[in-house]
């Protein structure tokens, strides 16, 4: 009797401490509301300067599947990157085009007076497809009421200086402009009169002047460890065998997201995904889960302290895709699928290209709480907002339904930037000309989505 009756109070004990332990880490969904909707069209596109020299007046020449090139332009038909590959299914944009397109943003800050600096990804995607590619930061204005995003200027990136430790495409010319064979850049922050990017292909920090020349190339090395990717320069050739390779961040998973301190005196890079753990011989994971790492790098001495913060993500395969301080210890991070885009003409996951198989899923922007790091050296996550709930009552959205209930379909929201107190603006990535979310057949745009997150900012 005394036996069962304390197995009985053991189980409630258990009982209990697992629905604490869930209670505590239980994250809060609550509403954004759609404050404002812009874009700048897919078809976007600059001239190169003329310095670059003629290779650099078309764009997207190696693109064909089988990576021959291609100079007829739109001779390569975009094909959208979720669906079956068996039954593909075409965005409706195509390459080689004509001058270097403007599409792809990864990175954005606010400036003030509904101008942004945003930062193009690295051309199409890897560096055998980029080659012709320049890398560019842009200065735009948001005109709201238009639903315009009007380009005022274009920097292109250049090594003149010699700062990068490596050879780059454009290594022979006087103005040596980056291209994306040789960088990836995915981040961007104002540090002082500099512009510190994220890079994913090292991972490195560039420095950079408003002007685009390169004044360092930061290496990641956390203590005495680096951390590299496979495309990393001193990873430049593949391993005799598969199990000699001697990297730990993924492919295309260096400093996605990468946040400033309020203050200025330190930037925060995260890798998009988890890294790999040579013990296990899988990526890191946690109570099932996998988790990515937050890092912190000084400005004042351009290096790397030896803490490190983790983020959870909530489920196998999603990516943190951009990252922004709110305040001393709190901060947003945009956690994504990678699988899934498109809303409204739905049908079921099977091969099929007259509607959306995999509709957009899970896109959130996460609030997360440095203060209440976990003795594992988690942070807290203390609520979120679902990017494909947001409310629209006054009906201000400029593309697709402007309904009560606003959707952004995207494969990558991939930028957000701190506007004021209550409102962030989103960017997606259109990955032009794979991405096909807003409307079948037809490439994303960028799209600039001001959104009112009190009820997140003020969520404890």
């Amino acid at each position: 009797m005394y036996s069962a009756k304390r197995q009985c109070l053991q189980r409630i004990s258990a009982c209990l401490f697992v629905f604490s332990l869930a209670h505590a880490f239980a994250q809060t969904e609550v509403t954004a509301t759609l404050a404002g909707h812009a874009s700048l069209s897919f078809s976007a596109t600059v001239s190169a300067p003329k310095s670059a020299g003629p290779f650099f007046e078309t764009a997207g020449k190696f693109n064909a599947a089988n990576r021959q090139r291609k100079e007829a332009l739109g001779s390569i038909d975009g094909i959208t990157f979720v669906g079956d590959p068996k039954y593909p299914r075409k965005s409706g944009g195509s390459l080689p085009i004509k001058g270097q397109s403007v599409q792809g943003f990864s990175g954005i800050v606010s400036i003030g007076n509904d101008e942004f600096i945003v930062l193009t990804d690295n051309g199409f995607g890897n560096k055998l497809n980029s080659q012709d590619a320049l890398l560019m930061v842009h200065h735009v204005k948001a005109n709201w009421s238009k639903g315009e995003v009007n380009r005022l200027k274009t920097t292109f990136l250049r090594d003149p200086d010699r700062k990068v430790p490596f050879a780059i495409q454009n290594e022979a010319t006087e103005q040596r402009f980056l291209t994306g064979i040789d960088f990836d850049p995915e981040s961007i922050q104002v540090v002082g009169d500099e512009w510190w990017i994220g890079d994913e292909f090292g991972p490195y920090v560039l420095r950079v002047t408003p002007q685009g020349k390169v004044l360092g190339v930061i290496e990641t090395v956390v203590g005495n460890k680096s951390y590299r990717s496979p495309d990393h320069y001193m990873n430049g050739r593949l391993p005799n065998y598969p199990g000699e390779a001697n990297f730990e961040v993924r492919r295309s998973g260096g400093f996605e997201p990468m946040a400033k301190s309020i203050d200025g005196k330190t930037l925060y890079p995260m890798f998009e995904w988890p890294l790999w753990d040579t013990t296990t011989k899988s990526q890191e994971t946690h109570q099932g889960k996998p988790y990515t790492r937050i890092l912190e790098l000084d400005v004042a001495s351009k290096s790397y302290g030896t803490r490190m913060w983790k983020y959870s993500f909530e489920e196998v395969g999603n990516v943190a895709s951009d990252f922004q301080m709110l305040s001393s210890t709190t901060g947003l991070v945009i956690e994504r699928d990678d699988t899934t885009e498109g809303s409204g003409i739905l049908c079921k996951d099977e091969p099929r290209t007259d509607c959306f198989t995999r509709p957009a899923k899970f896109k959130r922007v996460y609030k997360i709480d440095f203060a209440q790091t976990d003795a594992d050296g988690f942070v807290k996550k203390v609520a979120f907002i679902d990017l494909t709930k947001i409310a629209n009552p006054q009906r201000l959205a400029k593309i697709g339904p402007n309904e009560e209930n606003f959707v952004l379909p995207h494969l990558g929201p991939e930028g957000l930037a701190v506007v004021d107190a209550n409102h962030i603006v989103v960017v997606n990535d259109n990955n032009f000309p794979y991405s096909s979310g807003r409307t079948l057949g037809k490439p994303d745009s960028n799209e600039f989505t001001l959104l009112n997150i009190k009820s997140l900012v003020d969520a404890k």
